[in-house]
């Protein structure tokens, strides 16, 4: 069934089965590899996309769910990403990067939503993602700081 799917951007018209999982059809079909499989059952976060702005596990939406809709990827957040990305850096949030698109993905979902959010705003908007390696702090210290705040 051809499927119209907004990603990054760009249209593109897949023709998959409309209960495919969006993840397959972003790293399957659109080549798009940032959202990573984790768990498969959308509670580590490893696979989140915004979807119209909001941050959603890609593993348990059926594509159909995003047709005519807003979806972004870790390769389309650009300059969102880029700060987040380099605050990751001087945090030394990320330890071996699994986890890494997920969060800044969930990251950029909360900052485009507060601008400056507090600890428990970040721990409340990062709950859905898991870091196996226990970044969590640090995690916690770079968004502060990509939204600009002075970490301690």
């Amino acid at each position: 069934m051809p499927i119209s799917l907004h990603v990054n951007g760009e249209q593109h018209l897949v023709d998959v089965a409309p209960t495919r999982r969006l993840l397959a059809v972003l790293r399957e079909d659109l080549a798009l590899t940032g959202a990573k499989h984790g768990c498969g059952e959308g509670a580590c976060g490893a696979c989140a996309v915004l979807l119209d702005g909001r941050a959603v596990v890609s593993c348990l939406l059926p594509v159909a769910a995003a047709e005519g809709r807003e979806l972004t990827t870790i390769e389309g957040l650009g300059e969102t990403a880029a700060a987040l990305q380099e605050a990751f850096v001087e945090e030394d949030a990320l330890q071996c990067g699994f986890c890494t698109p997920g969060q800044i993905v969930s990251a950029s979902a909360l900052l485009a939503a507060v601008d400056r959010p507090d600890r428990e705003e970040i721990r409340t908007a990062m709950a859905g993602n898991i870091c196996r390696c226990g970044a969590y702090p640090k995690i916690e210290r770079a968004i502060l700081r990509a939204s600009g705040q002075v970490v301690r």
